[in-house]
């Protein structure tokens, strides 16, 4: 077997189970090594993509707190909680309903989400139909085939189970013919787009940078409904990490926007900069669930 055959299946099998890579560390000459923080990625869109969107982050961070920093892209969602609780991360980019769970699970703090260029730090869950589907509604669901992303995701999960209860589908096992979970927001819209799934739940920004790669897909695809606004995904770190480290990385990416190396990292980012962020700002996310009948205490996040 060719040598880049094997190499290249050995490396879809590390990104199949969770792939960790090392950002440049940069701490003092001459100064005792110290272990890298491991800072968990959300699989939102394909491995790939998150990892070369998350790298330059890690890289500035580590070099301005001085400290290695690993990313861990996980291969699904739940697996954020259980390796907080294995002690396999010291912090994660959590989505908002994630932390909201990971919150109640674990105890943590969180540090910043970024801004968009247009000023929004927030994103919307939206139920996405094919435009020639003739789908107006969830009656129209009915005997079709939906595509969740993901039991613990706000967008593509706890949205459209909140809106098929607000539309009089309480068990929407039995209204679909089949419901699966794609793992991915950008699974799902390629899903919809390619008749896999007649509709399906997603955040608008993956959306956004979807149909900004795949131009004939914003004619072909048609927004249902739109979820009301939750907290873009804010980094986060467990409680007792040392609270010089934590404050240096909130400052780090509270900061980035001063200089234009931080500019530029930003920019790849798909970000203006990032703000302060606080337990207030997912009262919406624990209201939504409550909304959707979900007790978050007890909730089974794992995916059937």
């Amino acid at each position: 077997m060719p040598c880049k055959t094997v190499i290249g299946g050995l490396f879809l099998l590390a990104f199949s189970l969770g792939v960790t890579v090392l950002a440049r560390a940069a701490g003092p000459q001459g100064a005792p090594a110290q272990a890298p923080l491991v800072i968990g990625v959300l699989p939102e869109q394909d491995l790939f993509e998150q990892l070369r969107r998350y790298r330059p982050l890690a890289d500035i961070l580590s070099r301005r707190v001085g400290r290695g920093i690993e990313l861990k892209v996980l291969p699904r969602y739940g697996n954020i909680v259980g390796s907080f609780q294995q002690g396999k991360l010291d912090g994660a980019f959590f989505g908002s309903f994630t932390y909201v769970l990971s919150q109640q699970k674990l105890g943590l703090r969180v540090l910043a989400r970024p801004e968009s260029p247009d000023g929004t730090s927030t994103y919307h869950g939206l139920l996405v139909v094919r435009a020639d589907s003739g789908i107006r509604g969830p009656a129209d669901m009915r005997g079709g085939v939906f595509a969740f992303v993901d039991q613990a995701t706000t967008a593509g999960y706890l949205f459209p189970l909140a809106y098929f209860k607000e539309h009089g589908v309480v068990d929407y096992p039995t209204h679909f013919r089949e419901t699966y979970f794609a793992g991915t927001h950008e699974g799902v819209v390629a899903d919809v787009l390619d008749r896999k799934a007649d509709a399906g739940a997603l955040k608008n920004t993956v959306f956004r940078r979807f149909v900004s790669a795949n131009p004939e897909a914003a004619q072909e695809l048609e927004i249902l409904a739109w979820s009301p606004p939750v907290p873009e995904n804010a980094l986060a770190v467990r409680a007792d990490l040392d609270p010089a480290l934590t404050d240096r990385l909130r400052n780090a990416l509270l900061l980035l926007h001063e200089d234009e190396e931080g500019v530029a990292v930003l920019r790849r980012f798909g970000a203006a900069r990032f703000i302060p962020t606080t337990d207030d700002d997912y009262a919406a996310v624990s209201a939504y669930a409550k909304t959707a009948g979900l007790d978050l205490a007890t909730y089974d996040y794992i995916n059937r």
